[in-house]
């Protein structure tokens, strides 16, 4: 009988951890969409804001917005399972998308703003297509 107490407390236990790892694992979500979201600023910005201003600022921006997102996602006590590849994905997936977007914004549609706005829609969508998958598997 001790043994089945032993081992009810063992799985309740278990279970105590594997809630509080759920919880605290929805932070990846977070984090993809503040990436998502600064993606609404940063690309209209690099755009649209030309001269040695813009580039300073938009560069200082991103510097700080992207070392603000690393430093909370090393803070974080839980990672999701495959959270490495997942996010390999979604930062290779803006990468492309993001180059695309300044050569064609930089050289073909220069100063569109129609452009930038569907450009900033583009390089946000990796990120918020991941966003909403992990916040529908949490």
């Amino acid at each position: 009988m001790r043994e089945q107490a032993d081992a009810a407390a063992a799985l309740k236990g278990i279970a105590r951890i594997e809630a509080t790892t759920r919880q605290r694992s929805g932070w990846f979500a977070g984090y993809l969409w503040m990436f998502a979201g600064w993606q609404l600023v940063l690309v209209p910005a690099v755009l649209l804001w030309h001269g040695r201003t813009g580039t300073l600022v938009s560069t200082l921006a991103n510097a700080l917005v992207v070392m603000g997102l690393s430093l909370f996602a090393t803070r974080q006590p839980v990672v999701p399972r495959g959270y490495g590849g997942r996010h390999l994905t979604v930062i290779g997936a803006w990468a492309v998308s993001y180059v695309l977007t300044l050569t064609l914004g930089l050289t073909v549609f220069v100063d569109s703003v129609a452009f930038a706005a569907v450009a900033a829609l583009a390089c946000a969508l990796s990120a918020a297509s991941a966003a909403w998958r992990e916040a529908r598997a949490a």
